[in-house]
């Protein structure tokens, strides 16, 4: 299993990064943009346990998976929300977005990711991985959030 954890400092208060990671399907596009729809399975009022089947689009193809949400928080000063997904039957991913908020409308943005592969040979695979779109995905968080403060 190969695990991520990138933070990074955004120029925009909490209220402004988290619509970003538990908003709708458009404010979700926004920072991931592959993403093309987000429709709830199940919702629960705790929204621990709630699923959503989430299509992903890699070139020409549409890739179909549950999200199940394992973890929430979501007070004034500190939001999270960890997910958990099967990719392709090929590998099991955690997502996890923790943001925090600091003085003069700033949040902290912490993105943690795990990737364990579930076929052999996806494993070489994985030895070479890099951080590559983990620093691409948290930079355009940054980059959206701050682009349209309210």
């Amino acid at each position: 299993m190969k695990r991520w954890t990138k933070s990074i400092v955004i120029d925009a208060p909490i209220e402004d990064v988290w619509k970003y990671l538990d908003g709708d399907l458009e404010k979700m596009q926004q920072i991931m943009p592959k993403v093309v729809s987000n429709t709830p399975v199940t919702e629960t009022q705790e929204v621990v346990g709630s699923v959503y089947r989430q299509e992903y689009r890699e070139g020409n193809r549409v890739e179909a998976y549950d999200v199940h949400v394992t973890e929430y928080e979501n007070t004034p000063t500190h939001k999270h929300m960890k997910v958990a997904f099967t990719l392709a039957k090929l590998f099991e991913i955690t997502a996890k977005y923790e943001v925090e908020a600091l003085p003069d409308s700033k949040t902290k943005f912490v993105y943690i990711t795990t990737n364990n592969p579930l076929k052999w040979f996806i494993k070489l695979f994985l030895l070479f991985g890099n951080d590559k779109v983990i620093v691409e995905f948290v930079e355009r968080v940054k980059q959206v959030a701050e682009s349209n403060r309210t």
